[in-house]
């Protein structure tokens, strides 16, 4: 066990001390009688899905002093025993074996496929394990086809996000694009004496003052009152972005 400091609890923890592994070769023959075809079984503990049947099983508690307790809680592990375990393959035994097949002085063996692909050593029939990586190559499928359809999706949301804050920028730019064409007819048109007066009134109401500086444009356009008036949520008259501050300003 293993002592975990953040929910300050006792937690099962198992690794093996000790793993010794013994092999005997042996060989696949048919159900059918009659047939003398025999195949030698290489490497069989690299293959996938081999069930080993538990032969031998036995837990031997551990005897711990009061200075082992303690040494533990320094430690942070306390172990809680042995387990002894006999796994073996029993005579009899059956299995089906997809693997690669080699023909060597009249004997044939199976060994894993050199290519890198999977060898099987599995105590179902071919049909069943068949199935199984049917089912197992149509889940990744499915499984790769909602990650593809969520990619694209979500790399649609930000070309459409990117899209319409681009529209966005060209309208704005549009309109103050315009204010100012507007303004300088305005100027052209006037008289010599009102062009300061222009050049300083409310692009609102176009008869009092610019009072107002707005952040974070910093753009100076309109007097108090008609800033007052703007709609929520408020929006800077040239260049529409939203006004978070608003400073007066005062004409010397």
């Amino acid at each position: 066990m293993v002592w975990n400091r953040t929910t300050h609890l006792w937690n099962d923890y198992s690794k093996i001390i000790h793993q010794r592994t013994n092999t005997v070769p042996f060989d696949l023959v048919p159900h059918e009688d009659g047939v003398a075809v025999a195949v030698r079984v290489l490497k069989p503990l690299d293959s996938q899905d081999l069930g080993l049947e538990t032969v031998y099983e036995k837990f031997h508690p551990s005897i711990q002093s009061f200075t082992d307790v303690i040494g533990h809680y320094i430690s942070g592990e306390r172990p809680k025993g042995i387990q002894e375990t006999e796994e073996m393959l029993k005579v009899g035994a059956t299995l089906t074996g997809v693997g690669e097949l080699v023909l060597d002085n009249n004997s044939v063996r199976l060994q894993p496929p050199k290519q890198g692909m999977q060898y099987y050593l599995s105590s179902q029939d071919f049909e069943s394990l068949l199935q199984r990586q049917d089912s197992s190559v149509r889940l990744w499928k499915v499984l790769t086809l909602v990650f593809g359809f969520a990619t694209c999706a979500a790399l649609f949301f930000l070309l459409r996000r990117h899209y319409l804050q681009r529209q966005e920028r060209r309208r704005l730019q549009q309109m103050e694009n315009e204010f100012r064409e507007h303004e300088d007819q305005l100027l052209s048109r006037a008289k010599p004496e009102e062009r300061e007066s222009l050049k300083s009134a409310c692009v609102v109401c176009l008869s009092s003052f610019k009072s107002c500086v707005f952040l974070e444009c910093g753009h100076v356009c309109s007097c108090a009152e008609c800033y007052r008036a703007l709609p929520e949520p408020k929006r800077c008259p040239i260049c529409r972005q939203a006004i978070t501050r608003v400073i007066p300003l005062y004409n010397s």
